[in-house]
């Protein structure tokens, strides 16, 4: 490993480059800096996040640079740990049983070690000689990947920045496949213009919101998206999806059939095997949104949800969401390479074809992105630190986390349960009656009190009632495996007196009116 010549600021102090060995020692002191200063944030926090809310945020980073921004003219270690610091003590705690908002997990330690290890490494994965060792882990994660879902050898993917992008890219590849073989010509190519169809994506009403900004993005127009009716529970129902398919006038073309394996609020499982089978009648390519499900694939109890997976042409998940890697670990399957030859690139300066043929290839034909950082390296550290058997007991721990939760709820008459969770999240509001003259903006108000207090970190809804009106609902999403029943039970006590607490204020500020 040679050295290199350190930069001198103007304070006198020297920076070298993180994998030199002068930079590796600079590493060693900031790395033990920046861990004392998780614990020390650690230590002084009452609850998942600083109290004050936003003006809080603000203040903080506003009194970091109090000298007029970061490219500052007093440079060094001691700048940085300030920053350490202030991130950290700014920060949600997603390891504290309070922290519920979000399909957001903390990381397995083994997971943020290969996380600095390939930022200090700092490999690409667009060229051979960028990242030799992270091209061959990335193939063999996809390899082994495909293997879960019942793919066979010839299916192919790519790791993403984000399930939205996994999304976008599995609809982009059922566009140029679909369409190509309807009009005969290379759409990524040709383009769309001048072409005498109108593509249709179907997906369930509870789909993420990332299947219409796709199609946007693809040119198809956010009015491609045709939303079919979804049961109670959010899941889609397929003789809907057959109706609208068999409503299409001619100049329809159905490119996609979008289902979801983990719908945001219920946690439902669009009714896969049907759904294939009808993608398949209609030789409709079937993508399947697992971004949050996937972690029903670690579960015995979990995984039936998956039946019928393998006949998904492509599928979205996300390892930060119930993976507990850092994000982004997203991640595309498609189970024929052949499909994603709409990616494929040839650059002279990066991938020459006389490369190729003696074994220099890259991954630079199967993402959106050139440059790339090495995703698979910290999902395949946590996949060697917990194995099968610790991922699966890690998902089920937080199932029954859910579970107890949703009892909890049933027994509180303050608590109204929407449904019984089927992976982690639970869906509730608190009972107004008739003190509150707007339940929706009162549960929202309790919400953004404990968020303001530093209690605790809740998501939000909205879901449809019979009469057809929109009301929020709070929402706790259980990600930590080591969360007791005794910490829910504090939580949802802390709700509860919350909502008292907002109900009351809101009450002193009420004018009366006198009688």
């Amino acid at each position: 490993m040679n050295d290199t010549t350190p930069a001198t600021t103007g304070t006198g102090h020297r920076v070298a480059l993180a994998g030199t060995p002068d930079g590796l020692e600079q590493l060693r002191t900031l790395v033990t800096a920046a861990l004392d200063a998780v614990s020390a944030a650690a230590a002084q926090r009452t609850g998942p996040v600083p109290a004050g809310g936003p003006d809080a945020a603000v203040a903080a980073v506003r009194d970091l640079v109090r000298d007029g921004g970061f490219l500052t003219d007093a440079p060094g270690p001691d700048r940085v740990r300030e920053l350490f610091e202030a991130y950290a003590a700014g920060a949600a705690d997603l390891t504290h049983p309070a922290a519920v908002s979000r399909m957001q997990c903390a990381p397995t330690p083994a997971a943020a070690a290969a996380e600095l290890l390939a930022a200090v490494l700092n490999q690409s994965l667009h060229s051979w000689e960028s990242g030799p060792f992270a091209l061959e882990l990335e193939r063999r994660l996809i390899a082994e990947m495909a293997d879960w879902v019942g793919y066979g050898e010839t299916a192919s993917g790519t790791l993403t920045p984000g399930g939205s992008i996994s999304n976008l890219m599995g609809l982009l590849l059922s566009r140029d496949h679909v369409l190509g073989g309807v009009t005969g010509a290379d759409i990524s190519h040709t383009g769309l213009a001048g072409r005498a169809v109108r593509p249709r994506i179907l997906c369930s009403t509870a789909a993420h919101f990332s299947v219409a900004r796709a199609a946007g993005f693809l040119g198809l127009g956010r009015d491609a998206v045709v939303r079919v009716p979804a049961d109670e529970r959010g899941r889609m129902l397929p003789e809907e999806a057959r109706r609208l398919l068999d409503g299409f006038a001619p100049d329809e073309v159905p490119i996609a059939l979008v289902a979801t394996a983990g719908t945001t609020d219920h946690g439902s499982f669009d009714p896969l095997p049907e759904l294939a089978a009808l993608a398949a009648e209609r030789r409709i390519w079937l993508h399947v949104d697992a971004a949050y499900g996937i972690g029903a694939l670690f579960s015995d109890t979990l995984r039936p949800l998956f039946d019928g997976l393998a006949e998904a042409d492509s599928i979205a998940f996300d390892l930060h969401k119930f993976g507990w890697t850092p994000a982004s670990s997203s991640i595309l399957l498609v189970r024929d390479r052949a499909r994603m030859n709409p990616l494929g690139q040839q650059a002279v300066y990066l991938n020459p074809p006389d490369d190729e043929a003696e074994g220099y290839t890259a991954l630079l034909g199967t993402s959106l992105q050139t440059t790339r950082r090495s995703d698979a390296f910290k999902i395949a550290a946590s996949l060697l630190a917990l194995g099968r058997e610790g991922m699966g007991e890690w998902v089920d721990a937080c199932h029954s986390q859910a579970r107890y939760a949703a009892a909890r709820v049933t027994r509180d008459p303050d608590l109204d349960l929407l449904a019984e969770p089927v992976l982690s999240t639970v869906v509730f509001r608190c009972r107004a009656g008739s003190a509150v003259e707007d339940e929706s903006a009162w549960n929202a108000a309790v919400r953004r009190h404990l968020m303001a207090e530093g209690k605790a970190l809740l998501a939000r809804t909205k879901v449809r009632r019979q009469d057809g009106q929109a009301q929020v609902h709070l929402k706790l999403v259980f990600l930590n495996p080591a969360t007791t029943t005794e910490e829910i039970d504090a939580l949802l006590d802390d709700v509860v007196a919350a909502a008292a607490e907002v109900r009351e204020s809101t009450r002193a500020r009420t004018p009366q009116t006198a009688h």
